[in-house]
Order: structure tokens, then C-alpha cells, then sequence
């Protein structure tokens, strides 16, 4: 590493490090918060933990054991050379050994299996939030970085669970066990080993205070990469089309630089713990080499004996390898809460609104629509704009106006997913308000711009309008999607596995098959977002034909770029800055001459040029 490259990250890592504890008791207290929420998990297993603890005892209790027989044995046998027991003695000592081994691996196989568990329940939460949260919280996030809270931030979570719970309650139990034994035995060579305890503490103060930060900021910026890499993963065409490579790279590199510095210092750091650690065990071993030596040699062994400090060298280095390892887990402990603490972030963001008290299921409908008056904003800047229109049961309406207008907001609205804040949207001369999200969308259809395929087979794809599908209902709806032909093609046919960006077939075969899904549903609503834009003819040929079986009988509404697609719209709407400036059927619309005849001359005037 240059010389550059050491400063560089010291320098920024340490701007960062003062924005992050200008609030250190807020801090402290999301920790608690945090690792409370944790233990609300694991406490869902008490019987297992109950035995893991028992085990634990039991192993640090043995722990304790081994090195007090040894001094036994060089004390009351070698010393006065008495063989006679010192072979029981021995045969204890093997199994002390033996029962200290099963103890610590019972232990650990059961806490493996309580971590996955917790750690199951966690994801399984975590997802399902996921699925309760309002589409706003993921239209204003990365989907890489939400994903990176599902995987990084809880796998570590996981590998702290594996390896500390266990390793911080046995040091603590090791470190109080030790101080007693040691007491009994010599004060005295007590209070010199407890000399670099002191030491111990101010340095993993210094430490553990920089290392905390630090795992925030590498948790973020793991994200954060994350988030990025997602990202241009699925945008690639788009990077290529405009020749970006070399902007994305950068700016990967930058985010890389990031997490790298944070890294670098996180870890760096976090192993200063260990070498501090060595330095002063043998400091404790080299204390009790002497202190003990001498106070045997000008006492005659009245006030230490030789087997006596051979059990404090033993019990100095148990006494420091908790210290030891508490400290190493605190580091480990820092990085699982900062992940931990970005999931029970997303666990605490605002659900989509629940369904009002006396909501009703809607288990069909005619499809008769009407807006009155409708108004919506979003973050404090109005949308929709006392909005007024009826689609009747079965008629066709059709939106259009440049970018922002507010087309696809009333989409939205008619789905729920948002909520608007004045006027009334009824269904069937309901409250849409008063009828359920779930069974109001099971009403409806999508058949969007952007089609979106699951990774499996094309016979599961289209399944998912409808998961109880036979296969001959998924080849009708695909018959009369026009998708068949393509289909049987395929070398696998339906059974043909998909990816989600749909590889391997054209994005016209790829909307036919979101067709066929939406015919298979058999929605009473169905909303097309731009169904046809970026086909070749032959294709949208298809497509319009398909659409039309798709469309007939069902009340449908359409969001329109390109305004041959609406010619044949019952009512086609016009929209301008969330308000309705025109409104009527295509021919009255170029009738009235007015902004619709402006746009609709403009666009013939473009297929001309």
C-alpha cells in the first residue's frame, strides 16, 4: 500500500467518524433497542438456549477443573514424589478432558441450530415486510440495496449468533469462576494478575469506540455497492446503447473505494484487539513467573507453592482469554448490530394502510367506475387535481398527455396503491375505500410497457394470473394471447425456463406472455400501460389482436403514448399537470381542435418525417 493510498482513507474515514458519534446517546440506545429486538428471537427457543447455558456451565466449570488437578498432582505427588493415587488422579484428569470436549461441542450444535432458526424467522420477516410495504417505499430506494438487507446485513447477524453468543456468556462465566479459584488460592499473585486488566480496558475502550462506527459505515457502503451493482446489472442494454461503460466503472470504482477504505480501517483497527491482547498475556504470565517465584523461594513455598503457580499461569491465561475473546466478540457484536439495526429499520417503516374497519371483500364486480372530484398529492405537491370522469361496464378509457401529466397516478389510484385525499373513486357505486386492496386487485389485470418475467418455465409464468391453472387453461389463454405458435416452437416448449429478463425470446413474445397471464386471471379491470410501444408491426399486429379478445367485455383503461393505439377508446382523456383539459371520443377530441388534435397532428407529422 503507498504511502497515498495509507493517508487517504485515515483522512476521510475520520471525517466520517466525527458525523457519526455527534450523537452518541442515540447510539447507545438503538444498541440496546437493537439487541433487545435480537433477543426477542432467540428467546422463541428457551428450551434449547436453557440446555446451551447448562452446557456452557458445565464446560467452564470443567475448564476451571483441569488446571486445579494439575497443580494438585504436582503439589501432593511430584513434589513429595507419592505415586500412590496419582493414577486416579490421572484417569480424572483425562476425564475432565474428555466431558470439557462434549460439553463445548454440544454446546456449539445446538447453537447452530438455535442461530438458523433465529435467523429464519428473521428473513421470513424481513421478506414479508417487504411485501407490506406502500409501492412509494420501494419507488424512492434501490431494490440492491433493500436486497442487501435480506442477505449481507442478516447473514452477519447469523455469523454472530454462531460464534459469540456462546463464546461471550462462557468468557464471562470463565472470567468470574477464575477470579474466585484465584482468590482462594494467593491474593497475593490475585492482585498481580489483575495489574493489566486496567491496561486491558483502556485499550479495547480506544478500539471498540472506533470500530463501532466504522461497521456502520461498511454495512451502508456494502449497500450501497450493492444497491449499484443491481442496478447496472439491469440496466446493462441501456449502459451499452449509450456507450456509459466507462461513467458506470468510475462510479462503481468511487462506491468501491468507499467500502474499501471503511473496510481497511474496520479491520485494521478491530486487529490491533488480538496482538494487544498477547502482548499483555505475556506480560501476566511473565508478573506471575516472578511474583510467584519469589514469594515461594523467601516463604519456603508457606505462601505459594509450586503447583500453586503453575495453576495461576494456567488460570492468568483463562483469565486473559476471556478478556480476550469479550473483546474480539464486541467487535463482532458491533458489526451484527449495525446490519441487525438496518433491518429492523425496514421492519419499522410505515406499512401500506391497512384496510378500513368495515372493508368488504369484492368477490365480483361489473367494472363501473367513476371519479368525482378527485384530488392527490404527493409529498405536499398536488397530482391529481379534482379529477372527475365514469367508465361504464365494459367501455374502454384512455389517458394521454406528455410525461407527468398524472396517467399512470390514476392507475394507482384505481389499485390502491395510493390513497387519494379528497373526492371519492367508487366501484360499482362503491367506496373503493371500502373494499379491500386484495380482493379489489384480483379484480384487475396489468399488461404494462415493462413486462416482467419470473425465473421458471413459460407454463409457470403465465400460471401466475391464476396459481391453481390447469395446463390446458394456460394453452387456451396462451392461444388466445397469440402466443401458441412461438411457444411450441421452443425446444422445450411450455416447459421452456425463463429467466426474469426473459432471454431468449423477443420483448413482443415477452408482452404475449404477460397477455396470456392476464387472460388467464379473467379480470373484470384491466389496465394496459403503453402495451405496444418499442414492437415491430408484425408483432403489434399480434399484440392488438390479442388485446382486443383481452379487452372485450372488461372495463379497461389505457395509458397512451402513441395515440393511433386509443383511436377506438369509448372516452379518451386528456391530461395536463394532474387536471383534465380535454375530454370525449377521438373523433369529437379532433373535432374540437384543441390540445388532443395539436398532439395527434404532431405525432402524424413525426411518422411522416
Amino acid at each position: 500500500m503507498s504511502n497515498k493510498d495509507w493517508k487517504a482513507p485515515f483522512h476521510y474515514e475520520k471525517i466520517k467518524l466525527d458525523s457519526v458519534q455527534i450523537d452518541k446517546d442515540k447510539r447507545a440506545k438503538n444498541m440496546g433497542a437493537t439487541l433487545k429486538r435480537i433477543w426477542a428471537y432467540l428467546s422463541r427457543q428457551k428450551g434449547m438456549l436453557f440446555l446451551v447455558i447448562l452446557m456452557v456451565i458445565f464446560s467452564s466449570g470443567l475448564g476451571l477443573l483441569g488446571p486445579y488437578l494439575i497443580g494438585m498432582a504436582i503439589d501432593d505427588y511430584i513434589v513429595t514424589q507419592e505415586t500412590n493415587g496419582l493414577g486416579t488422579l490421572l484417569v480424572g484428569l483425562i476425564f475432565v478432558f474428555l466431558f470439557h470436549s462434549l460439553a463445548i461441542f454440544l454446546q456449539n450444535f445446538w447453537m447452530i441450530g438455535i442461530a438458523q432458526n433465529t435467523v429464519f424467522d428473521l428473513r421470513k420477516d424481513l421478506f414479508e415486510q417487504f411485501h407490506r410495504l406502500p409501492i412509494s417505499y420501494f419507488d424512492k430506494r434501490q431494490h440492491g440495496e433493500l436486497m442487501s438487507r435480506l442477505t449481507n446485513d442478516i447473514d452477519n447477524v447469523n455469523n454472530t449468533l454462531n460464534q459469540s453468543v456462546i463464546q461471550i456468556f462462557s468468557s464471562v462465566l470463565t472470567l468470574a469462576g477464575t477470579l474466585i479459584v484465584m482468590l482462594i488460592l494467593s491474593p497475593i499473585l490475585t492482585v498481580v494478575t489483575l495489574v493489566i486488566v486496567p491496561l486491558m480496558f483502556y485499550a479495547m475502550k480506544w478500539i471498540t469506540s472506533r470500530t463501532g462506527p466504522l461497521y456502520k459505515l461498511q454495512q451502508k457502503h456494502l449497500g450501497e455497492v450493492n444497491g449499484y451493482v443491481e442496478e447496472i446489472v439491469s440496466g446493462q442494454h441501456v449502459v451499452k446503447t449509450y456507450s456509459q461503460e466507462d461513467k458506470v466503472i468510475r462510479a462503481f470504482e468511487t462506491r468501491n473505494a468507499e467500502l474499501k477504505r471503511t473496510g481497511f480501517w474496520a479491520q485494521m483497527i478491530a486487529g490491533l484487539t488480538p496482538k494487544i491482547m498477547n502482548m499483555l498475556n505475556f506480560l501476566s504470565f511473565g508478573l506471575i513467573a516472578l511474583a510467584g517465584g519469589l514469594l515461594a523461594i523467601y516463604s519456603n513455598q508457606e505462601l505459594v507453592t509450586v503447583g500453586i503457580i503453575v495453576i495461576f499461569t494456567e488460570y492468568a491465561r483463562q483469565f486473559t482469554r476471556p478478556l480476550n475473546e469479550l473483546s474480539n466478540q464486541f467487535n463482532i457484536l458491533l458489526s451484527a448490530i449495525a446490519g441487525a439495526e438496518r433491518v429492523f429499520n425496514v421492519m419499522d417503516e410505515e406499512k401500506e394502510e391497512r384496510d378500513e374497519e368495515n372493508a368488504r371483500e369484492l368477490t365480483e364486480t361489473a367494472g363501473h367506475v367513476i371519479f368525482d372530484e378527485v384530488q392527490f398529492a404527493y409529498e405536499k405537491e398536488t397530482i391529481i387535481d379534482r379529477v372527475s370522469f365514469e367508465a361504464k361496464p365494459g367501455e374502454t378509457v384512455a389517458f394521454v398527455g406528455h410525461t407527468g401529466a398524472g396517467k399512470t397516478t390514476i392507475i394507482n389510484l384505481i389499485s390502491r396503491f395510493y390513497n387519494y385525499d379528497a373526492g371519492k373513486i367508487t366501484l360499482d357505486g362503491v367506496d373503493i375505500k371500502d373494499i379491500t386492496r386484495s380482493s379489489l386487485r384480483k379484480q384487475m389485470a396489468f399488461v404494462l410497457q415493462d413486462t416482467f418475467l419470473f425465473h421458471g418455465t413459460i407454463r409457470e409464468n403465465i400460471r401466475y394470473g391464476k396459481l391453481n391453472a390447469t395446463d390446458k387453461e394456460v394453452e387456451q389463454a396462451a392461444k388466445d394471447a397469440n402466443a401458441h405458435d412461438f411457444i411450441t416452437k421452443l425446444p422445450n416448449g411450455y416447459d421452456t425456463i425463463l429467466d426474469q429478463s426473459g432471454s431468449g425470446i423477443s420483448q413482443g413474445q415477452k408482452q404475449l406472455l404477460t397477455i396470456a397471464r392476464a387472460l388467464i386471471a379473467s379480470p373484470s379491470i384491466l389496465i394496459l400501460d403503453e402495451a405496444t410501444s418499442n414492437i415491430d408491426t408484425i408483432t403489434e399486429l399480434k399484440i392488438q389482436e390479442a388485446l382486443t379478445r383481452l379487452m372485450e367485455g372488461r372495463t379497461s383503461f389505457v395509458i397512451a403514448h402513441r395515440l393511433n393505439t386509443v383511436k377506438e377508446a369509448d372516452t379518451i382523456i386528456m391530461l395536463e399537470y394532474g387536471k383534465i383539459i380535454e375530454k370525449g371520443s377521438h373523433d369529437e377530441l379532433i373535432k374540437q381542435k384543441g390540445a388532443y388534435y395539436n398532439l395527434h397532428e404532431s405525432q402524424l407529422l413525426e411518422q411522416a418525417n
